[in-house]
């Protein structure tokens, strides 16, 4: 998986793959510590259905993330 540089503007959606400036996104949320942007409102709702698929990996348990 390709990371953008923390300074651009530039990111992916992580559900269609759309590249889209975070400034200009229409939806984001955090999971897992990260910071994840979507082109639509209907990426972020899909996403946030099934993380894990978007992702490949599972969000912190709520006893693993009040340890961190």
């Amino acid at each position: 998986r390709v990371r953008m540089p923390f300074w651009t503007s530039k990111v992916k959606d992580p559900v269609c793959g759309m590249d889209i400036d975070k400034k200009k996104a229409l939806a984001s949320l955090i999971h897992g510590g990260i910071t994840y942007f979507f082109c639509s409102l209907r990426c972020n709702e899909d996403f946030q259905k099934n993380p894990d698929r978007y992702t490949g990996r599972p969000a912190p348990t709520q006893h693993q993330e009040a340890h961190h």
